[in-house]
């Protein structure tokens, strides 16, 4: 079978040839994502982003963009993704650990000890009725250092972290439907969806 080889242009300070061999599908499935991305960078406006903007790219796949800095999401191959990037959901989780991980690395360089073996690991599990949801999180702080007196007042500051916070107290939320002039319409979170849930 024939393959597809992409070679770029050498600038003066490359070592060697930067080139990829692919097969003809790797190579349609390369240029949809670049076609995909290419039409999403020129859709935006350049007026003020807001603080969270999500595109589509391909498939399954959306560009998150934060203050300038862009995450990609997906679904798993099994969900009818391309696994190019975490769910949505294990974002959610990933913003739960990392916000314990900064109250932690915090408390550690204000007691004089060493961040650098600080290890925040999560796992979550999904509801198995309506509607969908997370249905267990479970944060571990992983210090092997840590001197056990530390230990107790460690887990009181990794506790209060904002996302926990938020959790356990949350906001007020809408979703709000803006169509062709008609202006945003609020979408009721409790309202009943006919799609199946994606993670």
């Amino acid at each position: 079978m024939g393959r597809v080889v992409l070679d770029t242009l050498r600038a003066p300070y490359d070592d060697r040839e930067v080139w990829a061999s692919l097969t003809p599908e790797e190579a349609r499935q390369l240029a949809g994502l670049l076609l995909s991305e290419a039409e999403a960078v020129e859709s935006r406006t350049h007026t003020p982003e807001p603080h969270v903007a999500v595109v589509p790219l391909s498939g399954d796949a959306f560009e998150v963009t934060v203050r300038g800095h862009a995450l990609r999401v997906d679904q798993p191959l099994g969900d009818g993704g391309q696994d190019t990037g975490p769910t949505p959901v294990e974002m959610f989780v990933a913003s739960l650990a990392a916000c314990v991980a900064h109250y932690a690395g915090r408390y550690l360089d204000r007691h004089g000890l060493d961040r650098g073996t600080l290890r925040v690991t999560a796992d979550h599990t999904m509801a198995a009725d309506r509607p969908a949801r997370v249905a267990t999180l479970a944060v571990d702080v992983h210090v092997p250092e840590l001197p056990p007196a530390r230990a107790g007042a460690l887990e009181a500051v990794a506790s209060h972290c904002t996302v926990k916070n938020t959790l356990q107290h949350p906001p007020a939320l809408t979703v709000r439907i803006h169509g062709d002039g008609s202006g945003p319409q609020p979408v009721h979170s409790s309202a009943a969806g006919g799609d199946q849930p994606r993670r």
